[in-house]
Order: structure tokens, then C-alpha cells, then sequence
């Protein structure tokens, strides 16, 4: 996801958590490659609020969706977003995702937050590349594709099982 040149782009509470930790990360220390990346690119963090510290170097604040569309349309790197998920849901909402990389872990916390949200506006993806980690972590990678297509799975003919089932529901209503 960071070979390629990209600027972040993040919801207000994702770009506080990261900008209360990036930042005072030690760049020099074995591990800090990500710290210099994200400490070095630009960040758009989208806030409807006012209450948002932007002064995290290269930080530039963006009131609304329109100003992620029109930051879209410019020339510059990719858009990456992490968490962030009612920025997620609204870019998806707006048809604003060109690319995901879906990341599933296998860990069952109980509830969560959805990623595709009611109000999404309907897309197709193609999975370009994939690969699973020793621990078992799923990574999808997905572009968009054109019109969105659906497949029949049915059988042929229903098998005996199918048919007796079919008849058994009618019969019950």
C-alpha cells in the first residue's frame, strides 16, 4: 500500500490518534520508516467541526466531501485512508473508491463498525491481488471495475432435495 507515492487522507478521529502518536515516534529508532513516511507526506484530515489541530507538519484541513471531490479530480499521489470509517462510508456513499485493500483479521471482538454502510452507493470491485500472512490475516486488494454484474448459481435443474423442499413451502405457505 506505501510503495507508491500517496497522501493521507483521514477522518478527524483517526488523524487525532495518529498526529497524538507519529509525530513524537523516535524516526531514527530500527522501526521508523513509517514514522518518517507519515511524519514527511501531506494529510487532509475532513472535519465538519472547527475543534481540529491541523498542525501536524503537511497537515491541511477539508471542510467536506465536495473538498475531498474537488481534491480528487487535482493532479497529485493516491489518496490513502485508514480507518477512518464515516470518512470510508461517505467517499463510498459519493463514489469517490477507486481501489481498497481490505485487511481481515481473525479475531472476533463482538460488534463492530461496518465497513459498507448503508447508503453506499453500489460498485464493483475486481480482487487484482491477494495473499494471507502466517498469522492467518486475509489481504484483499481490490480496483474498481465497470458495471456491476451478478451471477446465477443456480443449478440447471433443482435436484430431488430442492424440488421436495420447493413443494413443502408451497403446501405451507
Amino acid at each position: 500500500v506505501f510503495s507508491e507515492k500517496f497522501d493521507l487522507l483521514l477522518g478527524r478521529k483517526t488523524y487525532e490518534i495518529f498526529a497524538a502518536y507519529w509525530p513524537y515516534y523516535d524516526e531514527d529508532a530500527p522501526d521508523g520508516a513509517i514514522a518518517r513516511l507519515f511524519n514527511d507526506i501531506r494529510k487532509y484530515v475532513v472535519s465538519r467541526s472547527g475543534e481540529v489541530d491541523a498542525s501536524w507538519a503537511e497537515s491541511v484541513l477539508l471542510r467536506d466531501i465536495a473538498d475531498v471531490k474537488r481534491l480528487k479530480q487535482e493532479a497529485g499521489p493516491s489518496l490513502v485512508t485508514q480507518g477512518s470509517t464515516e470518512l470510508v462510508h461517505a467517499l463510498l456513499a459519493h463514489d469517490l473508491v477507486d481501489a481498497m485493500s481490505i485487511f481481515t483479521v481473525p479475531v472476533v471482538l463482538g460488534r463492530g463498525k461496518r465497513l459498507f454502510a448503508d447508503g453506499s452507493a453500489p460498485h464493483s470491485f475486481r480482487l487484482t491481488r491477494s495473499r494471507v500472512s502466517p498469522d492467518g490475516v486475509v489481504v484483499g486488494h481490490y480496483e474498481r471495475e465497470g458495471e456491476i454484474r451478478t451471477a446465477d448459481t443456480a443449478y440447471a435443474a433443482p435436484s430431488d432435495r430442492e424440488v421436495a423442499r420447493q413443494e413443502r413451502m408451497k403446501r405451507e405457505g
